[in-house]
């Protein structure tokens, strides 16, 4: 091999030791929830003596010894922080991560492999708070996530609007006429088909978009890039070949912050899952409520009851505050026109940057 090969191969390593690094931190950080104390010496011992144990020519016993001391230092010293641990789904590097930033600005995030996942998480009070998107401006609902919320207990504290802006990630600076095939999640690759064409790019479906910055950062397979967000090029240590490929209007999404606890400040919005009887006018009835009010609906959805599929539960934000007297008033007046009601909170309303 010649040098510049050479040290390709040992970049490629350096990403992907930094990389299994983050993911460590983040179990450790995860262990605080099952233990009475941050240290543990059993465990520390354990540790070292199975390191030691291998027979690595190359690495001596000290330095192994050493590196895995100074781990497990700072492993503690995270836990001793105390950060709130925030799940989102997907791998470090998606847009539920940029959600969750923006959200718990000192947090510790957590990837989870599905939504529900985020929401158990949260439940169970192994996860702080969990992040999850909820609609998208083109898409429309996130189906599973709505369908989670339907049982959930947990109540929303906040909510985030992420602009997707889509970007061409590459392992080195290269022209992006060089690149024969480009990975990412089907939806992220529709949205950019226009530009995947005119370019003669390959699409190659892969299960996240932060999912394929990873592997390209990890595998650096030849003529490839990933279509990603911008946070993926920072984690992963890749460059940013062109932004905004989306061939549509930018789009963005919406993400809610879950917690156990109610938001316990004046929320200026406030989001409401309910049922009616499958009857004319019983909707028309229940909206009538909020434009006497004068109150105004910031988003309505539907979709099939769980337990009847022939009929519907509706998703309704707006807003005010659950406390405020004309608010308080309209949700009293609808358990008379409901067959359920469930009211997911008061939170601070975002609005899209300008």
């Amino acid at each position: 091999m010649k040098l510049e090969e050479i040290r390709r191969k040992i970049d490629k390593i350096d990403r992907e030791l930094l990389v299994l690094l983050q993911e460590r931190m983040g179990l450790a950080l995860r262990t605080k929830k099952f233990k009475g104390s941050v240290s543990d010496p059993q465990r520390e011992a354990e540790l070292l003596a199975r390191a030691e144990r291998m027979n690595l020519d190359l690495v001596e016993r000290s330095f192994t010894r050493q590196l895995l001391k100074t781990i497990i230092e700072e492993s503690k010293r995270l836990q001793e922080e105390d950060r709130k641990l925030v799940a989102f789904q997907g791998e470090h590097g998606a847009y539920g991560e940029v959600a969750a930033r923006s959200l718990v600005p000192s947090g510790a995030y957590i990837p989870c492999l599905e939504f529900i996942d985020v929401f158990k998480g949260v439940e169970e009070s192994i996860i702080d708070l969990g992040v999850v998107p909820v609609e998208n401006s083109l898409e429309g609902a996130v189906t599973q996530v709505n369908d989670l919320l339907t049982t959930t207990s947990l109540k929303v504290i906040g909510e985030a609007k992420v602009p997707v802006s889509h970007c061409l990630l590459a392992t080195e600076v290269t022209d992006y006429r060089e690149i024969r095939v480009v990975y990412s999640h089907p939806q992220a690759l529709a949205q950019c088909r226009g530009f995947l064409m005119r370019n003669k790019l390959e699409p190659r479906p892969f299960y996240d978009t932060a999912g394929a910055a990873k592997m390209l950062a990890r595998e650096n397979p030849k003529a490839a890039a990933a279509i990603a967000s911008s946070l993926s090029a920072e984690l992963y240590d890749l460059e940013i070949i062109k932004e905004g490929i989306e061939d549509g209007p930018s789009n963005t999404t919406r993400f809610l912050l879950l917690s156990r606890e109610p938001y316990t400040n004046d929320g200026d919005k406030t989001s409401i899952i309910f049922a009616t009887a499958h009857e004319a006018g019983r909707l028309f009835s229940v909206l009538r409520l909020f434009a006497e009010a004068n109150i105004n609906l910031t988003r309505i959805a539907s979709m099939p009851l769980r337990s009847d599929p022939n009929n519907y539960c509706f998703f309704l934000d707006f807003e005010g505050n659950e406390q405020n007297e004309k608010v308080a008033s309209v949700l009293q007046q609808m358990e008379d026109l409901t067959i359920s009601m469930k009211n997911l909170g008061s939170y601070p309303m975002d609005q899209i940057p300008s």
